[in-house]
């Protein structure tokens, strides 16, 4: 089993350096995560993990197993969502209003997949409903693909935000579209949502005071105790791994197969950092103790920060 180090220039900006060390303790991890949980086998392709040490923010660090793999991102790719919005608020290109904001709101704390069609919608001009004739279809879809392109063009390799995420499954031209037009669902890298999550937490999406709003939106309260048999944020994922002077900035994603966090973590002496966990296996989806025993390991005796 072998970490596999990689270089981000996203934008014409340097994302984290790799890191030796933090490839080795990543390494560890992996071993130590598929060692716990082998029955079911947690397998090689069913797991990928990027983290990225901001304790020296002027400095990241970086280190990924299989960072760059695409997989189903369930509800992660909501913080895409809502990246982009603030990039056309910025831009003046997208009303501001208490609509918009109460469908911010839901789509990333309570994380309503009607919320995030909502703002899907506001965000692209586009909208859900009947089937179209091939001609509108190819319109409509080309709209709804500006998301995706706008990440392509910063350099975000593995991200496709095309789709709305559904409870029941998508009806009308939103099926049609995944028919007609490839790829039929979103993907992600954990790679490149630990790079918006490190925009983000730096300050540099859009600009400090947007990223301060973003980042409202993705704290989580380690306080509050579990709703029994409920998927929660924060709770259900990366914070049970968390000392109780932690905070946790995320967004979690789940579906019948698949399991994933995005997770700023930030420690009691101030410093902060990310880990990007992706399980999918329907043998996995519904286990709560794989993504905490991840950030435990990689979180247990960090070395000090080097000046």
């Amino acid at each position: 089993m072998k970490v596999t180090l990689v270089f981000l220039f996203l934008a014409g900006v340097l994302s984290a350096a790799t890191s030796a060390d933090w490839a080795l303790r990543l390494d560890r991890t992996v071993r130590a995560v598929q060692a716990e949980f082998s029955a079911p086998q947690l397998k090689s392709e069913q797991l990928a993990i990027t983290v990225i040490d901001l304790r020296q923010p002027q400095a990241p660090l970086m280190a990924n197993y299989r960072g760059g793999e695409r997989f189903y991102p369930a509800s992660v790719i909501k913080i895409f969502f809502l990246a982009y919005t603030h990039h056309l608020l910025a831009e003046g290109r997208l009303a501001d209003t208490l609509e918009l904001r109460r469908g911010l709101r839901d789509m990333i704390v309570e994380s309503f997949n009607e919320a995030t069609s909502y703002v899907v919608d506001a965000i692209t001009g586009t909208t859900s409903g009947p089937e179209m004739a091939a001609a509108d279809l190819a319109v409509w879809s080309k709209q709804r693909s500006v998301i995706t392109h706008y990440f392509q063009s910063l350099g975000y390799a593995d991200v496709n935000a095309q789709r709305k995420p559904w409870g029941e499954g998508p009806y009308g031209r939103e099926k049609q579209d995944m028919v007609a037009h490839e790829p039929a669902r979103n993907f992600l890298s954990t790679n490149d949502t630990a790079h918006l999550l490190q925009e983000i937490a730096l300050g540099r999406w859009i600009s400090p005071a947007h990223s301060a709003e973003m980042l409202a939106l993705l704290q989580r309260d380690l306080t509050k105790s579990p709703t029994q048999g409920a998927e929660e944020e924060g709770i259900g994922f990366t914070g049970p791994a968390l000392a109780p002077e932690m905070k946790l900035w995320s967004k979690a994603g789940w579906v019948s197969w698949a399991r994933h966090d995005a997770a700023l973590i930030g420690l009691p002496d101030g410093g902060r950092i990310i880990i990007v966990t992706f399980t999918e296996g329907r043998e996995h989806a519904s286990n709560r103790a794989i993504i905490p025993a991840v950030a435990r390991h990689l979180l247990a005796n960090l070395p000090p920060v080097t000046p």
